[in-house]
């Protein structure tokens, strides 16, 4: 998946670098079963501060000693696996299908929502990328009327992406851009409409409240819609992208989260933290700038990416 490094720079030590050095990793102890209390509470230390939250780290910390106890763990790669399949399953849990929604009916809606600086407007460009190879029809809806070259950003993808674009004037009504932009997919034959929002600020009521009733207008204009409502969460914010997550998804339906940035943290464990706290799958990463570096989510690869020790 490629996620969590950056091309070009040096090679970063792995979570699972950093938890050997705890001796946690000796294998004569382990064959032992001698993981010490001390061990195991440094391990919980580089879990959370890896950002994987406080719940699944008590549970992969107490897999290893229930582990370590059976006499199961006894070599440094079966330790790797069961930490691999511990944060795999956890990913696994709830709501947790990556797959894109596309409605039979066309067009499908996907509506994408986030802080400002979480990289909707990238996103939106990269998946409009993504769609148009597998040969849809794409419209990009400028959605976001208040920031200062916002409109003219997300035209610029539409036209790198061969999508089409539906602008609007500074200070219009979003959901009257949302609802126009759907007239406009339906009279084209368009495959996918995505619409992009104002980068909310999710401690503003005023503009949370906004952001309902846009979602509230698209489904009054097609039944169903939108289909997806994806949330972009910024991967660099730590615990701050949880706290996000469960503001936005209680102020509209939210489908399925995009956590970009991946490439320049250490701390990608807040994936598994955001998806635990709102019961939400993970649709993509973002792990660069160009428009190929969008990729869909995989539980396996993620893990693994993570922990490294590959």
């Amino acid at each position: 998946m490629r996620i969590l490094r950056k091309s070009g720079d040096l090679p970063k030590r792995s979570l699972w670098d950093r938890i050997k050095d705890v001796a946690l990793m000796d294998v004569a102890v382990i064959a032992r079963g001698g993981v010490s209390a001390g061990s195991l509470e440094r391990l919980e230390e580089l879990l959370l501060e890896s950002d994987i939250g406080v719940p699944t780290t008590l549970r992969l910390v107490a897999e290893v000693e229930r582990l370590a106890k059976l006499g199961k763990v006894k070599s440094q790669d079966e330790f790797l696996t069961a930490l691999r399949d511990g944060i795999v399953d956890a990913l696994g849990t709830g709501r947790s299908d990556p797959a894109l929604t596309l409605s039979a009916a066309k067009p499908t809606v996907i509506l994408v929502v986030g802080v400002n600086g979480a990289g909707k407007t990238t996103f939106i460009g990269k998946l409009s990328a993504r769609l148009r190879g597998q040969g849809k029809k794409v419209m990009v809806a400028a959605g976001d009327t208040f920031r200062a070259g916002a409109v003219d950003q997300l035209r610029v993808w539409a036209e790198r992406t061969g999508a089409e674009f539906i602008g609007a004037n500074a200070g219009a009504d979003p959901a009257a851009v949302a609802f126009d932009a759907i007239d406009a997919a339906v009279a084209r034959g368009m495959d996918v409409l995505i619409v992009d929002t104002a980068g909310r600020l999710h401690t503003s009521e005023g503009l949370m409240t906004e952001l309902t009733k846009v979602a509230r207008v698209i489904a009054k204009r097609l039944p169903d819609a939108p289909h997806e409502t994806l949330l972009v969460l910024d991967g660099t914010i730590g615990q701050n992208a949880v706290q996000q997550a469960k503001i936005f998804a209680a102020a509209v339906p939210v489908s399925g989260l995009v956590v970009t940035k991946l490439d320049g943290t250490a701390k990608g464990g807040v994936v598994v933290a955001v998806h635990e706290a709102v019961n939400l799958p993970v649709k993509f990463v973002g792990v660069g700038e160009q428009s190929d570096d969008l990729l869909p989510f995989d539980a396996h690869e993620f893990a693994g990416e993570l922990l490294g020790g590959a």
